[in-house]
């Protein structure tokens, strides 16, 4: 049999960017610090937060015509908001809406991922709570099912 030599290190705190907070109630998970870190990366520390992570009515497309912006910075964006939708389920569907855009991204593209940057900054305290006990786990989630069908009918 094999031994080696083990320290204990004590509760986790931070695994990958995402912070792990042991409570009495429960498991909570965040990835504030990563979040604040997005917002300096991009330039957005300063930005006025909003409440809503996409306008309703807007709508994307290819936009041929559009403006193009750099690919490389718009495909930045993307993977970070990517890997904050672990803890961000919030997040997923607008990153998820402009990732399909990465190939070819113009300013209409940009200004929408510059509002899911202004939205992060007014909520990088969300997380996701792993209650203590829970049994009956149950993940709901909500869309504009009417905003889903019109990107769809392009």
């Amino acid at each position: 049999m094999l031994e080696f030599d083990m320290s204990d290190l004590g509760r986790m705190k931070h695994f990958h960017g995402i912070e792990v907070k042991q409570r009495s109630n429960g498991i909570f998970i965040c990835q504030r610090r990563y979040a604040q870190e997005v917002l300096a990366r991009f330039d957005m520390r300063g930005c006025n937060a909003v409440k809503n992570s996409i306008v309703s009515c807007t709508r994307l497309s290819m936009d041929v015509g559009g403006v193009r912006v750099d690919e490389t910075l718009f495909k930045q964006v993307v993977g970070s908001l990517m890997y904050l939708t672990v803890t961000r389920p919030d997040l997923m569907y607008v990153v998820s809406l402009i990732s399909r855009f990465m190939s070819s991204p113009t300013m209409s593209h940009w200004l929408v991922a510059k509002i899911i940057l202004r939205y992060l900054k007014g909520t990088t305290d969300i997380g996701i709570l792993y209650n203590k006990g829970e049994n009956n786990l149950r993940f709901t989630a909500f869309t504009n099912n009417d905003y889903a069908r019109n990107l769809d009918d392009r």
